[in-house]
């Protein structure tokens, strides 16, 4: 932040996490910046009779921009008793009391910067500023707060759900400048971060385009090969289309090793252990985490009752509940490991290689195959038996090597590209928090800035 100028005086804030603050700023609560704290409602079923209310739920947030999405929003029946005192105005904040996740806590605020009729849901309050504030500005604010887990105090766990005591949020002290001051802050810095989302955006947009062509990549050649001049022929199969004339197409249940079959994991494991049978679920099969430390433990007597699901070593595994169609060659430090319902096993033939089966896992066909599988079912999952009556392509086993081979020389490449602009957002957006927490504590002086011309 050297390209910015200090401010001519600070004093000692005496809060935690702020220091010194420019002398003319007062410290008070946040509190004192807000005339109210509503709990929103989640209503009743909608009558779509034209009466119903936008509900704005977490899902709506636009984490990245602290303000929320333009569609897809989520109507329900409101009594117009409660809807009155819970009715959205233009520069409200919004806050998460209940929700967050594993990696992300909950007390996200973001700028309702709509003009349309709107109540919160249940998870999420309304905060109406006071006249002597900014809403823009506290919006920063606030998002300096999360950014810098200070909410974190707040915060009580309750049935693997985060609950933010709003109160005890809402207590802690910051140093506030003159309204007009706010809001030469708030010019500054929707300038500012208007110009970072714009550079995060274009990187965002260089990733999607990347992997979509590392899709196609995977795609092509996995279900055409790698000669553009080979004979093809028509699979049979809807979903695949032509293929090469001399590759086999046949049930996945005929390309298994004799005397195996394809099947899934352990029912009911019960409670998680600290000591016991690690087993891969469907969440390791998500994020492709596998090592001893990631997986949970059942006991030895359920994990026996499941004898076709342990592990050896250089199977693969598929995720067939949830995470469907993400699929891996086994390490062979998962030897004696289980598997959950959600994860089945197969143990290719002496005519099949287990990284090209997971290759043709991946390709977009078999996306389509999964997604006709799931036609007429409400559950995020694909039967056995579904897997079992897959049509696969099988090139020559030499042939699967070279197309294995050729792809990850190209996806090597792309992903050394993908990694660099994964890398780019990274920096930006730390760039951005930092920028807003330098304007909103008082550690740069934008007071006479103006936009560029």
């Amino acid at each position: 932040m050297s390209r910015y100028k200090a401010y001519p005086e600070y004093k000692n804030s005496r809060v935690n996490n702020l220091g010194a603050i420019p002398g003319a700023w007062e410290v008070m609560q946040l509190k004192r910046s807000v005339l109210d704290c509503v709990n929103g409602i989640w209503g009743s079923e909608p009558e779509n009779d034209g009466n119903d209310t936008i509900v704005i739920r977490v899902a709506d947030f636009d984490r990245l921009r602290l303000s929320i999405v333009d569609e897809g929003f989520t109507h329900r029946k409101i009594d117009p008793k409660e809807k009155r005192s819970r009715l959205l105005r233009h520069g409200d904040l919004l806050l998460e009391k209940s929700g967050g996740g594993e990696k992300t806590l909950v007390g996200q605020v973001v700028l309702f910067n709509k003009d349309f009729a709107a109540v919160t849901s249940n998870f999420v309050a309304k905060m109406t500023p006071n006249p002597s504030f900014s809403g823009s500005y506290l919006n920063y604010v606030f998002s300096r707060f999360y950014s810098g887990n200070i909410n974190y105090c707040s915060i009580k766990q309750n049935t693997g759900i985060q609950n933010l005591d709003s109160a005890s949020y809402l207590s802690e002290k910051f140093g506030f400048p003159s309204l007009h001051e706010q809001q030469k802050i708030v010019a500054f810095l929707d300038y500012e971060t208007a110009k970072i989302d714009a550079l995060i955006e274009k990187q965002q947009r260089l990733i999607e385009l990347l992997k979509e062509k590392r899709q196609a990549v995977i795609s092509h050649a996995v279900t055409k090969g790698l000669n553009p001049n080979a004979p093809m022929k028509d699979s049979g199969v809807e979903w695949l289309g032509e293929v090469p004339a001399h590759w086999t197409v046949c049930r996945l249940k005929h390309a298994i090793k004799s005397g195996s079959s394809i099947s899934y994991g352990i029912v009911q494991p019960g409670e998680p252990l600290d000591d016991g049978v690690p087993f891969v679920q469907t969440t390791n099969m998500s994020r492709g985490t596998f090592g001893i430390d990631d997986l949970q433990k059942t006991t030895k007597d359920i994990a026996a009752a499941y004898p076709r699901s342990t592990l050896e070593g250089g199977e693969v595994i598929l995720g067939i509940r949830a995470s469907i169609g993400a699929a891996y060659v086994v390490p062979e430090s998962l030897k004696g490991v289980n598997l959950s319902r959600g994860v089945a096993r197969i143990i290719p033939g002496m005519s099949l290689v287990s990284s090209y089966l997971v290759l043709f896992f991946g390709t977009d066909a078999v996306s389509r195959y999964w997604e006709l599988s799931k036609q007429g079912s409400t559950f995020s999952e694909v039967s056995i038996e579904t897997v079992r009556e897959m049509s696969l392509l099988i090139p020559p086993k030499s042939e699967q090597l070279e197309i294995e081979t050729s792809i990850k020389q190209r996806l090597s490449k792309m992903d050394v590209v993908i990694n660099l602009a994964i890398s780019k957002v990274s920096l930006l957006q730390e760039r951005r928090t930092a920028l807003i927490s330098a304007a909103v504590t008082g550690k740069i002086d934008v007071r006479d800035w103006q936009a560029a011309a």
